[in-house]
């Protein structure tokens, strides 16, 4: 084991074979359907958006410092002499307060990083700070690695209705567009640590238009990794990454998957969202 172990959270959605070859530790949120709490890996996104779609009750809360605190003492026990811990944003939930907690009483230093983004945002710069890691560079740099990953990476992406992320208290400035009218399909990004509103658009046909259209312009002639990360529009997702491996010059890898409940149950079936991320 490298001598900095890096952990992060469930919502950070990367393939589970790729982030064990980089020897991640992922510590599981958890969800509530129909009263029911289960941790996030232990619920299929099948069953949230089913949920979700009968209108059904979800809800999500973090880990419990407890559950860190078992994290950090296995990757000591494993010979790790220090960790970095890297989050979902702190604005968008409490995970990150319960890192810093259980770090008070860890048995080696543990670094909290919050990453002031969420889904494969957050993925890529843990799974960039592993690397890191496992190059054997200090839990300095491995903490840089996190952070400026994560502060160079943008995420953008659309929802059929903002009433999920109403009802889970995550619109935060977007909820300017809920007096718009119904047709009106909105675009959203993640702007310091905050769920934002970019542009709203008419039909949803133009918003994945335009959604393409951003992505193809953070990118630019930069080397990037993308991530595209959908909820129940599988063909969608596909569809997108092929046109955005066509357009974007410089791409190096994509990743395509579904996002687990947590962000599920507040985005609502049929979100698509883009994550570009820079590289160094």
């Amino acid at each position: 084991m490298s001598p900095v172990a890096v952990v992060t959270d469930s919502t950070s959605y990367l393939p589970s074979d790729l982030a064990a070859r980089h020897g991640l530790t992922v510590v599981p949120l958890q969800i509530a359907v129909g009263g029911t709490v289960r941790d996030e890996d232990d619920i299929t996104t099948a069953e949230t958006a089913r949920a979700l779609k009968e209108w059904h009750p979800v809800t999500t809360s973090r880990p419990s410092p407890e559950r860190f605190a078992h994290a950090y003492k296995e990757a000591a026990g494993a010979g790790a002499s220090a960790i970095v811990s890297v989050h979902l944003s702190s604005l968008m939930s409490g995970t990150v307060e319960a890192a810093r907690l259980a770090a008070e009483d860890a048995p080696v230093p543990v670094h909290v990083v919050d990453s002031r983004t969420i889904g494969l945002g957050l993925g890529l710069a843990a799974l960039t700070a592993a690397a890191a890691a496992l190059d054997g560079e200090p839990v300095s740099a491995v903490v840089s690695a996190a952070e400026d990953r994560a502060a160079a990476t943008r995420s953008l992406f659309y929802v059929d209705t903002l009433e999920h992320l109403r009802r889970g208290g995550r619109i935060g400035a977007a909820a300017t567009l809920l007096g718009s009218a119904l047709m009106v399909k909105p675009l959203l990004g993640i702007t310091d640590g905050k769920i934002t509103p970019l542009e709203k658009v008419r039909t949803s046909s133009r918003a994945l238009a335009r959604l393409e259209e951003l992505a193809v312009a953070r990118a630019g002639d930069r080397r990037v990794d993308l991530g595209i990360q959908h909820l129940a529009a599988a063909s969608r997702a596909e569809a997108l990454a092929s046109r955005l491996r066509e357009r974007i010059p410089n791409v190096a890898d994509v990743y395509v998957g579904e996002v687990g409940p947590v962000i599920g149950a507040h985005v609502g079936p049929g979100m698509l969202g883009v994550v570009v991320a820079p590289h160094a």
